[in-house]
């Protein structure tokens, strides 16, 4: 685990519109090298966390930090310059492009030839189905894949920071697994990752931290297997439907 806090965010409020707030003050860190796992009921504000911190949404009051950077208020797309990156919930692969194709957009930007294609050949090497599938389709993958390939176009501009919003949404057991496992590698690279899991017992158990989220707030947090048993988050959270799609 990092010590190297990439990511802090602090007393954040945040909502939609004239709406209730839906973060009430709450305030979370993810060093480099750590998996952090937000946690809770529907409606608890797990999506928010991460749209405050890649800049699709801009707080009310409280701060974002990146390396030590305030970028509070700052642009999607300034904050994707600076090392944020963003996997939203569901497939957001370009389904009618290759994924060849896919993985390039994530590098638009990088225009070092040489550069890009060391970067090609750093994701091919991190997940290898994108190697195997480069001139397939994006749409006739599997859902799994699609989500390996996500992952692979996040990683082509070497993010300090990656932000993922339920990436096991709608796959089976094996497939949640092997998309676990990447999560771990992307890890081991020294990335720092605020993750949002619906399947929170799976996802407790791969991270280092977890923080529970309750109306709006950081309820509990700790390393993310103690926290996993604890019978004040068990009978809550992480039985059936408790477990279930994250709240906005």
């Amino acid at each position: 685990m990092g010590s190297e806090a990439l990511l802090s965010l602090d007393g954040i409020t945040a909502g939609y519109g004239r709406a209730a707030l839906v973060l009430r003050g709450l305030s979370v860190t993810v060093n480099a090298g750590e998996v952090v796992c937000l946690v809770g009921p529907n409606g608890a504000g797990k999506s928010t966390v991460l749209r405050v911190a890649s800049g699709l949404l801009a707080p009310r009051s409280g701060t974002v930090v990146l390396a030590g950077e305030d970028v509070t208020g700052r642009s999607p797309q300034d904050l994707l310059g600076r090392g944020m990156a963003h996997v939203l919930q569901g497939h957001s692969v370009f389904r009618e492009m290759t994924v060849g194709e896919n993985v390039r957009l994530g590098g638009y930007t990088v225009r070092d030839p040489v550069r890009l294609r060391a970067r090609i050949e750093a994701v091919k090497e991190l997940f290898p189905v994108v190697g195997e599938r480069w001139d397939s389709v994006a749409g006739l993958l599997s859902g799994g894949q699609q989500k390996q390939v996500e992952f692979a176009r996040a990683l082509m501009l070497e993010p300090r920071v990656v932000l993922l919003d339920e990436p096991s949404m709608g796959l089976d057991p094996k497939t949640t697994a092997t998309v676990f496992d990447q999560i771990d590698l992307m890890r081991r690279t020294g990335v720092a990752v605020l993750l949002v899991e619906q399947n929170a017992r799976r996802a407790l158990e791969m991270a280092d931290v977890g923080c529970v989220l309750d109306l709006g707030r950081v309820h509990l947090s700790g390393p993310a297997r103690e926290l996993a048993a604890d019978p004040r988050l068990g009978a809550l959270y992480l039985g059936g439907a408790a477990a279930g799609n994250g709240g906005s």
